[in-house]
């Protein structure tokens, strides 16, 4: 049976950009973070999906 281990990663939410990429790392519930690769098109429409929900 394998250790249980804490997990790691937990941060802020945040964006980089690698290469042609922007990856993005959204805190979850319970631990870790949620990892997600855009190109900047999916950023740009995230963006005005975001926007058009919080008004």
């Amino acid at each position: 049976m394998a250790a249980m281990k804490p997990r790691t990663g937990d941060g802020p939410m945040e964006v980089t950009k690698e290469g042609r990429s922007l990856i993005m790392r959204v805190p979850i519930d319970g631990g870790g973070r949620l990892v997600v690769e855009l190109n900047v098109e999916e950023a740009t429409a995230l963006r005005e999906c975001l926007v058009g929900a919080t008004e």
